[in-house]
């Protein structure tokens, strides 16, 4: 399972001190980015192929706020079912105790040209279809 560690920044937060709920996916995002360039895959670079990995949906269960000065640990999980099914398993989690603050289900989508593709680039990605 791939993670980043990052320190909360206080501009990310809303009035009463704690990260804005948009945020979260914002924090999500960055984890799947560099997971995916920890693959040698770089977004932008696919995309310019015509190859699009997009969120069709975001699952976010919210535990623990979380506030300006914490560390914290972001996971990313892909997950494959089938040739089309993608998925990230991901996690936000409080260090040092790694408490969980959300736990959250992106489910994905490799588009070519505006249309369901399964191109070479999945199968690092998320493994071969099962």
């Amino acid at each position: 399972m791939f993670s980043i560690e990052f320190k909360i920044r206080d501009y990310e937060c809303d009035q009463q001190g704690i990260v804005n709920n948009a945020v979260y996916l914002n924090y999500l995002q960055h984890a799947r980015h560099e997971y995916g360039l920890s693959t040698g895959l770089d977004w932008l670079e696919l995309g310019k192929r015509g190859i699009d990995l997009v969120i069709r949906r975001a699952e976010l269960d919210y535990f623990r706020p979380l506030k300006p000065g914490m560390m914290v640990k972001v996971t990313a999980n892909p997950v494959r079912k089938g040739k089309f099914r993608l998925y990230f398993e991901q996690e936000i989690l409080i260090l040092p105790d790694e408490d969980v603050a959300v736990k959250a289900l992106m489910t994905a989508a490799c588009v070519t040209d505006g249309r369901p593709a399964a191109p070479p680039e999945l199968d690092k990605w998320f493994g071969p279809p099962n």
